[in-house]
């Protein structure tokens, strides 16, 4: 089978290198020296942007839908009928579906296929596909997309990829601004963080931030940048819409999004890890958590 996949980025370089290692892969990325050193990595081969159209399914995983909506439209006159568009970014529902028509009139599918799992997922083909689309464009893409994912759900309509990976996004916030808040508590009362984060891990209030974020980013004071500030602030304005759409109360939810727009603006935006946002919690609270 042969693929394409557009945008080497933190994830989907080597979610491309798996790809690579099963089926003929072309790749294309902005910046082209990436996408020349994918290919020599592993296998892969880079090409010009209107080559990719040759492809049965087209990866795409970029910053945002407003890219994917763009890319769409500049491939629009070497698109074949019956190619399948595989969409990774975490993006806008509602843009999605407007690339989706537009799509459609090119006789292409489009599926949005949001990733979960982080970098470390994405390199040990572990990550977690959260699908919307047709049942039938799910069946043919999921064979492939098993080759670096360990989960993969297709959760509903077009879109609904979008969606539940905004709202998942959403918990992902709720807990790390939180857990800065307690924690920054208990340091100031001369509780040693290593240890507090120790029983909470073993007590009802763990999560994936308390277990695996907060330890290795946080208390080792090596926030590396996997997963930007601003990139976390972009996906919780993405949630805003999705609740906007619904109707429903969330106004813990609604809140949140507003702390990390301050953080985002106060501690940094793309060049930041999103674990940075303890930094304005430890700057309001006057205390470093350690």
């Amino acid at each position: 089978m042969k693929l394409a996949f557009i945008g080497l980025g933190a994830m989907g370089y080597p979610i491309a290198g798996h790809l690579a290692q099963h089926h003929e892969t072309l790749v294309w990325n902005r910046t082209f020296d990436k996408a020349l050193a994918h290919a020599k990595e592993f296998g892969s081969k880079a090409v010009d942007l209107s080559e990719v159209a040759q492809a049965e399914i087209l990866f795409t995983c970029l910053p945002t839908s407003l890219e994917v909506d763009e890319m769409a439209r500049r491939l629009s006159p070497y698109l074949r009928p019956g190619t399948l568009w595989v969409d990774h970014t975490s993006g806008e529902p509602e843009l999605a579906r407007k690339t989706a028509q537009t799509l459609r009139e090119k006789g292409v599918s489009y599926l949005d296929a949001c990733l979960s799992g982080g970098v470390a997922g994405a390199v040990q083909a572990k990550a977690t596909v959260m699908a919307g689309g047709s049942p039938e464009d799910f069946a043919r893409a999921r064979p492939v997309m098993e080759v670096y994912a360990a989960k993969i759900v297709h959760v509903g309509p077009l879109g609904s990829g979008h969606a539940v990976k905004a709202i998942n996004n959403a918990l992902l916030a709720v807990n790390l601004w939180v857990l800065s808040e307690g924690m920054a508590a208990l340091v100031k009362q001369g509780v040693e963080a290593r240890l507090a984060l120790e029983v909470i891990n073993a007590s009802s209030g763990r999560s994936n931030v308390s277990e695996n974020l907060f330890g290795q980013r946080v208390l080792s004071r090596h926030f590396t940048n996997t997963f930007a500030l601003g990139l976390l602030a972009k996906d919780l304005g993405i949630c805003a819409k999705v609740l906007e759409a619904a109707g429903t109360p969330a106004p813990m939810l609604r809140q949140v999004r507003e702390f990390f727009e301050v953080a985002r603006r106060e501690v940094g935006n793309t060049e930041v890890d999103h674990t940075a946002v303890a930094q304005l919690i430890e700057r309001w609270s006057g205390v470093e958590i350690k």
